[in-house]
């Protein structure tokens, strides 16, 4: 997600099913992936009633992503909920105050700024992180200008120094689906995702590589839920959509300008990373493109997640490179 320059049985409640979500209709089994070597090592099924904080933290920021977005994130079930078994990232225009940077990058004393919407995420940033692996979340992805869902992946401990020089690696990116959108197949707008790797140096030199896919059926994402995936392993990224690789990027595609990286050409995407997920309003990305700004018939909004898996390969967890066949 540029932020400089993806079922299980159960009923959702009457406030979800007005937001317009649908739950999963059938049971999936928990590691379809065994018999390619891929062998799960962490998921969140997002059961019960409350966000499991052993493996999430929401994160707690108004500062717009670097990428002049509009929403506060903030930790109240109003913008993250766990219900009918999944985790529900929610966006509502509603003015509101909190700290302008997540802890990591944040001054000291943390200034607080205030912002039009409110919105969810949630990070395994300092809980889990994972070197070379498939991920795969199964999601639906809300419609309307303005609306941009991710989940997406940073470096757990900034390696290479900070972004881009540490990598990022988006698995789902989904800006304005349904609006206008002339080179879009099926007549009903935008109908595309985006997975991206980036890299390179600092910003305004940052780099990336990046790639738009629509559904087989050319239908919108928003319609339903569908399971969007990243494998990868030492010098080798893709990205599937419904496990159809779309999109595959290797290390001569990519680099850091970080001087700890000197011939290393994984570099890098070679160390551990943390999974994120949150729902932004607004930001160049979505602003730029489609109809352009922010509608605010798009809002309430929210992100459905049904299930985010790990799976890390059984026979060769050094590189993971004998599992991607």
């Amino acid at each position: 997600m540029t932020r400089t320059g993806l079922p299980k049985a159960g009923t959702l409640t009457a406030a979800l099913l007005l937001l317009g979500a649908t739950p999963p209709s059938e049971e999936q089994p928990l590691a379809p992936l065994d018999g390619r070597g891929w062998q799960l090592v962490w998921a969140d099924e997002f059961e019960g009633e409350a966000l499991d904080r052993t493996k999430w933290t929401p994160e707690e920021s108004c500062w717009g992503g670097g990428s002049n977005e509009w929403q506060c994130y903030t930790d109240r079930p109003d913008n993250i909920a766990v219900e009918g078994g999944l985790l529900l990232l929610k966006a509502r225009k509603e003015r509101f105050t909190g700290p302008a940077r997540p802890p990591e990058t944040a001054d000291d004393p943390n200034p607080v700024l205030t912002q039009p919407y409110t919105s969810g995420k949630v990070r395994t940033r300092g809980l889990h992180a994972w070197r070379y692996a498939r991920i795969e979340v199964r999601a639906k992805v809300p419609a309307g200008q303005g609306t941009w869902p991710a989940v997406w992946m940073m470096q757990n401990n900034d390696t290479y120094g900070p972004w881009p020089l540490s990598g990022e690696i988006d698995i789902l990116e989904a800006i304005n689906i349904g609006a206008t959108c002339p080179e879009c197949e099926g007549g009903r707008g935008e109908n595309r995702t985006i997975s991206a790797v980036h890299f390179g140096d600092l910003w305004p030199n940052n780099r990336f590589v990046a790639n738009k896919t629509a559904l087989e059926s050319g239908a919108l994402p928003s319609d339903d839920f569908h399971v969007y995936a990243v494998e990868w392993g030492e010098g080798l990224i893709r990205f599937l959509v419904d496990d159809r690789v779309h999109f595959t990027v290797t290390q001569d595609q990519w680099d850091t300008a970080s001087p700890i990286a000197k011939g290393n050409p994984a570099a890098p995407f070679d160390q551990p990373f943390y999974v994120m997920a949150n729902l932004a309003v607004g930001g160049r990305l979505p602003e730029e493109n489609n109809a352009k700004g922010v509608a605010a018939s798009s809002f309430p909004a929210q992100f459905a997640i049904d299930w985010i898996r790990v799976y890390q390969c059984a026979s060769d967890p050094e590189t993971g490179r004998a599992c991607m066949r």
